[in-house]
């Protein structure tokens, strides 16, 4: 039985597309279901590369790379340096509460999960053929910095405001004895 390399290509490009899905899916039941916060945001950073690969899959580098500098480089970092910042606390749960929350989250997973399946499979994917521009890299650019520059400078002092109130939390907890 001889093999074509388009069908070697093909099985390749699924295993691929497969891994991607599987490292996205893992990182985002590593986040979820953790009960130590720094393996949750490890777990975000992994669900992050993993969705970074889909873009690139999807024959988009840039968004790709965006993914992975701003998810990865930037929010798992700052939230990891407010980990790091704030005091740690444990506060316990009883087992009884612990089993009532975990059944009310997955109740209201399978009701998004069930909404989202059933208007996926009612709608009718309409392909759209209609291209607004070239989408290159160039184009986004002049659209972020032209079209939506105060939106992207709003975003990035949103970040920033929100990036100086994760430090005076965390520091207000601190004590320091002279």
């Amino acid at each position: 039985m001889t093999f074509s390399f388009d069908l070697i290509v093909s099985l390749a490009t699924g295993l691929i597309f497969a891994g991607f899905v599987v490292l996205t899916l893992s990182g985002a039941l590593v986040a979820a279901l953790s009960r130590q916060m720094v393996r949750s945001v490890c777990g975000l950073a992994l669900s992050s590369v993993g969705l970074a690969g889909l873009y690139y899959f999807l024959a988009s580098p840039f968004l790709a790379l965006m993914q992975i500098l701003i998810y990865v480089g930037a929010v798992c970092v700052v939230i990891m340096f407010a980990l790091m910042l704030a005091e740690p606390r444990e506060q316990r749960v009883s087992p009884r509460y612990e089993s009532i929350l975990a059944i009310a989250g997955l109740l209201v997973a399978g009701l998004f999960s069930t909404v989202f399946i059933v208007l996926i499979v009612r709608n009718d994917w309409i392909p759209c053929s209609m291209q607004v521009n070239s989408g290159t890299v160039q184009d986004l650019g002049r659209a972020l910095l032209i079209r939506y520059g105060f939106a992207f400078e709003l975003i990035s002092v949103v970040l920033l405001l929100a990036i100086l109130g994760a430090l005076v939390v965390a520091r207000s907890g601190r004590r320091f004895d002279s």
